[in-house]
């Protein structure tokens, strides 16, 4: 096989507003961080004080070999009341892709990242009668006014996630478990998707394209009620969404994330279990299992979309393990390629080590590590470097090449 990637491939990382920017107080996440009963009890604070730190973290990124980074800009910010949208707002995030563009980095500009404003959320969210208008609404304001900055725009990130931790898990806000809410606003993202590919087309050239999480899924049991109860989810958390999307109205291209193999179990009151014996987990208590990235990239190429991975990584302490997976997911893509599957970047999830939803700031996902007692230090840690190389031959067998780049 070879190590070779195509000419003109991406390379970059991903984060999204709420995990690095900091203060985000206006949002639905940062009153959930704040109750108790949330389960929450970690506020996201700071952040890693990418707010004022984007310049040099973007001169970071580009130094290590990057030549896109995925970000989001955040909602509540830009429009902290029904109708009424920041000025400041919109300008920061202009500076913000101007800033990639005179780096050289290719910007993916995600529109709603997990985080809702708190006047949305308590309107119903995505439950309210008006949702998709009032989505619509923002997200033809914002592309209005930073389109032309944007190489691509992700329209909603995960949006079966969006729907399973908040709506049927309750992990996420707003932290109901309601499978007829859950299936409602799965479908509801849906067009907002689409309400969002035509905001994008009207007020702006960049490309848009919907972001989904593809979970492996895989019975627990090899009954016929538990493989029914995993075909049944499937459904729900894959099937709804690549079905529904084609060239046009579907957007320009499709963003894959990756992250695990799920062993599902109608017996179990989480949905899921624990893997099995044998395979090794992350900090997350994720099942590692490189070759389910191939997997989803030949499902999702039945859409007829370009693909660019735009999430996938590891949550670990152990730097060697993020190398390991880093060399065996990238050879799953160079596979997938192989198959004949048209991918055209890699975005690693993530760039820095930061706030991780309800985890907190315990698992650590970065290239980047981030010392927040030291001023929020930035150190590239050693899989940044071995990703460096890679990104700058477009060869894995880069990966472990002797030596070791500095910044």
């Amino acid at each position: 096989m070879t190590t070779l990637f195509p000419p003109g491939f991406l390379w970059g990382a991903a984060t999204s507003a709420h995990q690095v920017e900091g203060g985000n107080v206006n949002s639905d996440w940062w009153r959930f961080e704040h109750e108790p009963a949330s389960g929450v009890h970690v506020s996201s604070g700071d952040g890693i004080d990418h707010l004022h730190r984007y310049r040099e973290d973007f001169d970071l990124l580009a130094s290590l070999g990057h030549t896109a980074h995925r970000l989001s800009v955040e909602w509540a910010r830009i429009e902290p009341a029904p109708g009424e949208f920041s000025a400041a707002a919109l300008a920061h995030y202009r500076r913000v892709l101007a800033a990639l563009r005179e780096r050289g980095l290719r910007s993916f500009v995600t529109l709603h990242h997990f985080t809702l404003p708190a006047w949305f959320a308590d309107r119903g969210g995505w439950l309210a009668p008006d949702a998709l208008t009032v989505f619509e609404r923002y997200c033809a304001r914002v592309v209005a006014a930073l389109g032309d900055l944007a190489d691509f725009v992700c329209t909603i990130n995960e949006p079966q996630m969006v729907a399973l931790h908040g709506y049927l898990e309750g992990y996420h806000p707003p932290g109901i478990a309601h499978a007829g809410h859950w299936k409602r606003v799965g479908r509801v993202l849906l067009e907002a998707h689409h309400r969002a590919v035509a905001a994008t087309r009207a007020h702006a050239d960049a490309a848009p394209g919907l972001v989904v999480q593809l979970p492996v899924l895989a019975p627990a049991r090899e009954d016929a009620v538990t493989r029914r109860y995993r075909d049944e989810l499937r459904a729900e958390i894959v099937d709804l969404y690549l079905d529904d999307l084609r060239p046009g109205d579907g957007g320009d291209w499709l963003g894959v994330q990756y992250y695990r193999k799920n062993w599902v179990d109608p017996a179990s009151p989480t949905i899921f279990v624990p893997p099995p014996r044998g395979f090794a987990t992350s900090q997350m208590g994720w099942a590692v299992y490189p070759e389910g990235l191939r997997e989803v990239l030949g499902r999702a190429a039945r859409t007829g979309l370009p693909l660019y991975v735009t999430e996938n990584g590891i949550a670990t302490e152990d730097d060697t393990e993020r190398i390991d997976y880093l060399e065996s997911h990238l050879g799953a893509v160079l596979r997938a390629i192989g198959d004949g599957v048209d991918v055209r970047g890699y975005l690693h999830w993530s760039a820095f080590d930061n706030f991780e939803w309800a985890e907190g700031y315990r698992p650590k996902f970065g290239l980047v590590a981030v010392d927040h007692a030291a001023g929020f230090r930035r150190q590239p840690k050693p899989s940044a470097y071995a990703f460096q190389r890679v990104a700058e031959s477009g060869d894995l067998s880069r990966l472990r090449a002797a030596g070791v780049t500095t910044v």
